[in-house]
């Protein structure tokens, strides 16, 4: 068990956590959500002790081992891979070094032997024999093959990196485990590995994550980082969401009996519950909500941006026309003869093996790139907004939000005054003085919701959307996610997050060094298509 008492961490003027008191208990996995800059990162290494906080404690049970999931990925550069995984588990690391060091000597003596003797057993019990073979099978799992094993981690590729301190954190079952953004640079299929494998973890986890799929698949409780508390709520991150959406909703109808409040609730609860015995985390996740008491739900006082895109026109019979469109780098064919048409209603998620290739493929399409062979034909009814992978171009001289957001008002709005600017400005939380905030002091996320300004402002009837949760919060994520659900217009877009994909799009088109694959379906759906798999087998080699 983890207990937190009292913990208080302040920088400056500003409390990040007052008098926070939570107990994490083994069978758990918690999920701790809050918008950017609310301390999640900073919690977990007050609970690592990497952060000393400035009043109370964090009690750990006596003999437990904890692990965490490394954010240095040059720590480990002179090590080879196999061995930093090895590392995670320090005490196993240091008693083979021990015993080995005990094994080198030329003078070796009779207490030599028996302290080689209880290190060995020592080493047995904690699995030592197996530590190699079980390590190399955790790599191979993430995704790392036997050839990188013996490498040493600066040469292997960057993506890699993360993979490779997963697996250190996720080495020898410990106690208690302590990942912040798990997911960052794995792919679907990883990610589904790494959610089996938590969600039948018996031991406590602590997860900070941006990907709700993942959050709902593998947590139990949520931990809300809020106005410098944390609340700890059972249930997952869209029981979270949905019971205390339903909760606002509740209390702004002032002429609802409390009777009524209460059997709506009930009613919530009973039909989530069904739903979690579907789940791989069904048998505790379903006691955990029996156990809970309607008082603990409470409504969330975050805010959402209000992210709607309104189309001036709707699109024309001819949206997009691509013919055998290809594309290589210097070392690899990225697509090749590519041919589709879009038509009306389509909300299309690209994917790909290659991250780069549909990055390529929405610059050639928005005329930011060239393609090697082949072309593409817009309709004359399209009006598209493109949020791009990356954005430092837009924002190269320092300039107010106001003067920005101007720059890129359309030739059909005639009345763009202050109020309207402010208007779009503020449906992405940006109010008050904040409209006269600078450009380059601007964080990752707030950038994004710049250009999500930027998109609504053109009245587009297409949008085309290249990872866009990165740097985003989970507030802003749940408000982009609804938004392009409800957009009536045609959606391109390529992300990792499974929620995402899967609530927005009907058709999948996936690109490979050897064609496409374009089925109308959901991505579940796709992804459990066997007939889809037999030809990414194929083409993917």
């Amino acid at each position: 068990m983890i207990s937190v008492k009292n913990v208080t961490l302040a920088f400056g003027k500003r409390v990040l956590f007052d008098e926070v008191n939570i107990n994490f208990v083994k069978g758990n996995c918690y999920g701790v959500i809050g918008a950017n800059g609310a301390g999640k990162s900073t919690f977990l290494k007050i609970l690592s002790g990497e952060i000393e906080p400035n009043k109370g404690t964090v009690e750990i049970t006596p003999g437990e081992r904890m692990a965490v999931l490394k954010q240095n990925h040059f720590e480990f550069d002179e090590v080879t891979v196999l061995n930093t995984v090895l590392m995670g588990h320090q005490r196993l690391w240091k008693v083979m070094h021990e015993k080995d060091a005990i094994y080198a000597k030329e003078d070796f003596t009779e207490e030599d032997g028996m302290k080689a003797g209880e290190l060995e057993a020592e080493f047995g019990e904690m699995g030592g024999y197996e530590a190699e073979s079980n390590a190399g099978s955790l790599l191979s799992s993430l995704g790392v093959g036997e050839s990188m094993h013996q490498s040493l981690v600066k040469d292997i590729p960057s993506n890699y990196k993360v993979r490779v301190l997963l697996a250190q954190a996720l080495f020898g079952n410990p106690d208690i485990l302590l990942l912040d953004e798990p997911t960052n640079g794995l792919d679907i299929e990883t990610i589904g590995w790494l959610e089996n494998f938590l969600a039948e973890y018996e031991n406590i986890v602590l997860v900070v994550s941006h990907d709700r799929h993942f959050l709902d698949t593998v947590c139990t409780h949520v931990a809300d980082v809020d106005r410098s508390k944390i609340k700890v709520f059972t249930g997952n991150y869209t029981f979270w969401y949905e019971s205390s959406q339903l909760i606002s909703r509740q209390i702004s109808d002032k002429n609802k009996k409390n009777e009524d409040k209460r059997k709506e609730l009930l009613d919530f609860i009973a039909r989530f519950s069904a739903n979690a015995s579907k789940s791989k985390q069904a048998t505790s996740r379903k006691k955990a909500l029996e156990k809970l008491v309607i008082e603990e739900i409470q409504p969330s006082n975050r805010k959402y941006p209000g992210i709607i895109f309104q189309p001036l026109r709707e699109v024309g019979n001819q949206i997009l026309n691509v013919e055998q469109l290809s594309k290589r780098t210097s070392d690899r064919v990225l697509f090749d003869k590519v041919s589709f048409s879009i038509n009306k209603g389509d909300k299309i998620a690209f994917l790909s093996r290659d991250p780069l290739a549909v990055t390529q493929f929405f610059e050639i399409i928005n005329g930011q790139s060239t393609a090697d062979a082949g072309k593409f034909e817009w309709g004359t009814t399209i009006t598209k907004a493109y949020l791009p992978l990356e954005n430092q171009e837009f924002f190269q001289e320092a300039l107010s939000l106001m003067d920005w957001l101007r720059q890129f008002v359309p030739p059909h709005v005639t009345d763009a005054d202050e109020p309207f600017i402010r208007g779009f400005l503020g449906k992405m939380l940006f109010s008050g003085d904040d409209v006269q905030k600078k450009t380059n002091v601007l964080s990752g996320g707030e950038k994004v919701r710049c250009m999500i300004s930027r998109m609504m402002l053109q009245n587009p009837n297409l949008v085309i959307l290249d990872q866009p949760t990165n740097h985003l919060d989970l507030e802003s994520i749940q408000s982009f996610n609804e938004g392009c659900q409800t957009f009536p217009g045609v959606v391109l877009i390529t992300s990792h997050d499974h929620t995402f994909i899967q609530t927005v799009a009907n058709r999948i088109i996936e690109l490979t060094p050897k064609g496409i694959i374009d089925r109308l379906t959901t991505f579940d759906e796709y992804m459990e298509d066997k007939r889809v798999q037999e030809i990414r087998m194929e083409y993917y080699g």
